[in-house]
Order: structure tokens, then C-alpha cells, then sequence
């Protein structure tokens, strides 16, 4: 049995998501929605095999709703088997755009076992402010051996996209809101200098120096001697790339069609190089993480 419980592939996301009433309507070719990302901690009260559904008595959503104890239906119902009351799990939420769509968990980590049935093969992590981040290795998009730890003394944000990824709401949302973060950032002559961003790939395999050059320079819109200087693109080796996951709590699975199922995770990293603020989802703004980076230099003195 699996630790980590990802559901069916981003590729395709049409859902056969009913009305509240449970009547559900037909999927369309083109009708896959973009969804609103939102991350939940919260633990099992009850699972319904016949409806798809589990019953969570879960934190506060940010930007959502408040804590409250409420039935969820899956968008891989396949893994109600692997929940057991009691169980403490993060997820992501999906919003559609239709009102009367359900609520869909997508992307569940069981993070606390009630039924000690299986051991977990990863322990996963949820970045949590004042922890100290490894210093993990990467290769960044020249071909040049970079590190974490060699950005101490700078405000560092870090998230993780794949550049094949097919959905519009996951890896090109974040990087576009890299984008404008950069220009924000660059627009603040005091603060620049200060900070650094990157971008990690989680697909050694397909995501070469090369690539990972000519996807930046399609977000950056430059290909100057001085593009990635603040701004940087890296990938793991693949043995780091577990621990990387683990560690910044990104989930990822590799489907038979070569896409990768995936979470989201951001990550301001303070200049004594430990975890400032973390922005799981997709629901964070570049105006958001710049108050972030000022109140950090700010603190700094």
C-alpha cells in the first residue's frame, strides 16, 4: 500500500462532478474547469465507499472557509480503501469555477496513521516557519553546480515546477507568478540585490540544463549573457530528488503517459537560511510574497 495517495493524471482534468444533490452531469471534451487550489489539514471522521466521499473535521482553509467537519468527495475514489478513521491527512482542494460543482480532494498525504496497516516508505514534511533548510545540490540551467546554502544572506523563494507540465493552473501558473514577482523585485532597487528566486524541476530525466534554459527565457522573454542572474532554473540529481520532495512536501507521481501528478509548493526561504513562509497550492500572488520579502528584509534591519 502506498504512502502517498496521488489521484488520477492533471493531464485530463474533466470531472464527473454532480450537483450538490448528488445528480451528477455528463463530462464534456472541453469542459475541464481551472480549479482554485487550496491545501487542508484535517482528520478522518468517516469514509462512504458508495458515495465517494470523506467526512474530514479539518483546520481553516485560508481564503476558503472556516475549520469545520464536512463530507468531500474524491477525484480518484479508488484510495477511499487507504483512509481509516482517525487518520491525519493534508490535501488539496480543487474549486470549480461552477457553483454547484462538489469540492474535490485531489493529492492526499496520509501524515498520522489511526490504523498502523502499512509503513510509510516517506516520511513527507510540511515547511514550517524557523525550519532549517538543507542544503540540497542542483544543477541550474547552464549546466553549473548551485546550492541552497550558497544564497544565505538573500531572501530565497523557491518553488517546483516540471516544464511538460500539461495544465494551465499548476506549472505555468507559478511560474508566471515567478514572472511577475521578478519584475516586482527589479522594480525595488534596495531590495533586488537581497533576494534570488528559482524554480526546481522534479523531471531529471526530460528536464536537461537546455531545456531548462529555453523554458525560463519563454517566462523571462530574454536570452542575455545576464537573464538567470537573479532568477535561476535547477533540477536535482535524481537520487537528491526524494529527499528534495520530502522535505518541501511536494507529492509527485509518474503516469503511464509520461505526465507527472503532482502537488504544488512554494517556499520563502529568510537569509539565515531557514523556512520564512510556505504557499502550498496555487492560490498565492506575487504581491503576497513580495509583503512577505519586505517584512523579512524589514526584521533584518
Amino acid at each position: 500500500m502506498t504512502r502517498r495517495l496521488l489521484a488520477s493524471t492533471l493531464l485530463v482534468l474533466i470531472v464527473l462532478a454532480g450537483c450538490r444533490s448528488g445528480q451528477q452531469h455528463p463530462a464534456q471534451p472541453n469542459d475541464a474547469p481551472h480549479y482554485k487550489v487550496y491545501h487542508l489539514r484535517g482528520k478522518v471522521v468517516s469514509t462512504d465507499a458508495a458515495r465517494g466521499e470523506v467526512t474530514l473535521d479539518h483546520e481553516a482553509i485560508p481564503g476558503l472557509m472556516e475549520a469545520m467537519t464536512m463530507p468531500y468527495k474524491l477525484k480518484d475514489e479508488s484510495i477511499l480503501s487507504e483512509l481509516h478513521p482517525g487518520d491525519v491527512i493534508t490535501a488539496d482542494v480543487l474549486v470549480s469555477p461552477d457553483p454547484n460543482a462538489d469540492y474535490l480532494l485531489d493529492h492526499i498525504v496520509v501524515v498520522a496513521q489511526a490504523k498502523p496497516d502499512y509503513k510509510p516508505a516517506v516520511s513527507y514534511h510540511v515547511p514550517a516557519p524557523g525550519d532549517t533548510v538543507p542544503d540540497f545540490k542542483l544543477r541550474n540551467q547552464d549546466g553549473q553546480p548551485i546550492h541552497l546554502g550558497q544564497f544565505k544572506g538573500k531572501s530565497l523563494v523557491v518553488t517546483f515546477i516540471y516544464t511538460r507540465c500539461p495544465s494551465p493552473d499548476f506549472c505555468p501558473r507559478v511560474t508566471r507568478n515567478f514572472a511577475a514577482l521578478e519584475k516586482q523585485l527589479a522594480a525595488n532597487p534596495g531590495l533586488y540585490p537581497k533576494t534570488h528566486l528559482i524554480c526546481i524541476s522534479f523531471d531529471p530525466e526530460h528536464d536537461t540544463p537546455e531545456r531548462l534554459r529555453a523554458y525560463g527565457v519563454t517566462y523571462i522573454g530574454s536570452d542575455a549573457k545576464n537573464t538567470f542572474a537573479h532568477w535561476e532554473f535547477a533540477v536535482p540529481e535524481k537520487s537528491a530528488l526524494a529527499e528534495m520532495a520530502s522535505f518541501f512536501d511536494l507529492g509527485m507521481t509518474s503516469n503511464a503517459d509520461s505526465t507527472i501528478t503532482h502537488t504544488l509548493s512554494t517556499t520563502l526561504i529568510g537569509s539565515d537560511g531557514r523556512v520564512a513562509r510556505f504557499y502550498p497550492g496555487n492560490e498565492w500572488t506575487p504581491e503576497q510574497v513580495l509583503a512577505d520579502v519586505k517584512q523579512l528584509a524589514a526584521s533584518a534591519g
